[in-house]
């Protein structure tokens, strides 16, 4: 089982797009995967049409037992037309009380040890943050193999990112004291890139700089987004021949290569 967090520390970045999209696209190539909505916005939980719940409070602070809090997504909420999903989906939602988890928390690994029962029965985790940093930012990095850090081409969610990469430099040292490996940069998604303005092209050329290869290829600014959105789906279940699809299915095949590359 490995495990993919979604981080950024700036808020309307595309993180939860980034999270649903790389969920269920790599439940249609066949993985049984698990989306955690950690952020208290619960805005990955309504993605699926579902209502905000407190499932990952009820798991990591009542120890509520799996069959309780886990939803598993219909494929018929994702599935390309015509094509069937070769994997699996489940959720664990997110309310308000998410908020509390970081106060009501006895143990920083808990989200880990919660974790290891699915580790035969699930292949890929993939967690949602808020933008706020928190205790359980920090449970969740402990279990953590790579991060993926969606970015506008915009100064201050360009501090975001480096605020978030500071923060990774203490989870690996944390992570590494503890025995458990690293954590990984997958990679930085420009997100709702505009081609032809002067500051998009601008910052993405110093996000390139910066970074190289870690900079994975950006997501157009396309209505497509909000409409697939308002439906429910993912661009590639809503529009299967869209640009913003393809935008969509190039984020999956990148996190695919980074997740071939962790060590079992």
């Amino acid at each position: 089982m490995k495990v993919v967090t979604l981080l950024n520390e700036k808020g309307g970045v595309g993180k939860t797009t980034v999270a649903t999209h790389l969920a269920t696209g790599l439940a249609i190539k066949g993985y049984r995967v698990l989306l955690v909505d950690a952020d208290p916005q619960g805005h990955a939980t309504v993605m699926f049409g579902l209502s905000k719940e407190p499932g990952l409070s009820d798991l990591l602070i009542r120890n509520a037992p799996y069959q309780r809090v886990l939803r598993p997504i219909p494929p018929e909420m994702y599935e390309i037309p015509g094509e069937p999903v070769r994997g699996r989906l489940y959720l664990i939602s997110s309310n308000v009380e998410t908020r509390n988890i970081s106060t009501s928390m006895s143990n920083i690994l808990v989200f880990r040890d919660r974790l290891l029962p699915l580790e035969t029965t699930v292949d890929v985790v993939i967690v949602d943050t808020s933008p706020t940093p928190s205790m359980l930012h920090g449970s969740v990095a402990l279990a953590t193999d790579g991060i993926v850090i969606p970015t506008l081409c915009e100064m201050l969610a360009f501090d975001g990112v480096r605020e978030s990469l500071l923060h990774r430099e203490s989870f690996v040292s944390k992570k590494q004291e503890l025995g458990l490996g690293d954590v990984e940069l997958f990679g930085i998604v420009p997100t709702r890139y505009k081609q032809k303005t002067l500051e998009h092209t601008e910052m993405l050329e110093q996000l390139v700089e910066a970074f190289g290869d870690t900079v994975w290829k950006p997501v157009q600014d396309r209505i497509i987004w909000s409409e697939a959105a308002r439906a429910y789906r993912p661009t590639f279940s809503y529009a299967p021949g869209s640009q913003a699809a393809m935008d969509a299915w190039n984020l999956v095949e990148r996190a695919e290569e980074a997740l071939a590359n962790v060590p079992s």
